[in-house]
């Protein structure tokens, strides 16, 4: 089964060397989980409502996390 997260950040400001997250991730403001996309959809629907979201300075992700790959389950198939 897969999971999500939906996680409200600070938009960091763009450098030369640009954005990476796994060397310097966003600074994370809310991280809320849910059991289906839709339901991730629907908070992140009404992060996307916030007047910092809107204005550009927060940003918000939807992460699916547990996510089993095809090939794994046909290698434990056969």
């Amino acid at each position: 089964m897969t999971r999500f997260l939906v996680v409200l950040t600070d938009v960091r400001p763009y450098e030369v060397e640009g954005r990476n997250e796994r060397l310097a991730p966003e600074r994370r403001r809310q991280v809320v989980g849910a059991s289906s996309r839709e339901a991730a959809e629907r908070i992140a629907g009404a992060f996307m409502a916030l007047g910092m979201v809107r204005a550009g300075r927060q940003r918000v992700k939807v992460l699916a996390i547990g996510r089993r790959h095809a090939y794994g389950e046909r290698e434990l198939a056969g």
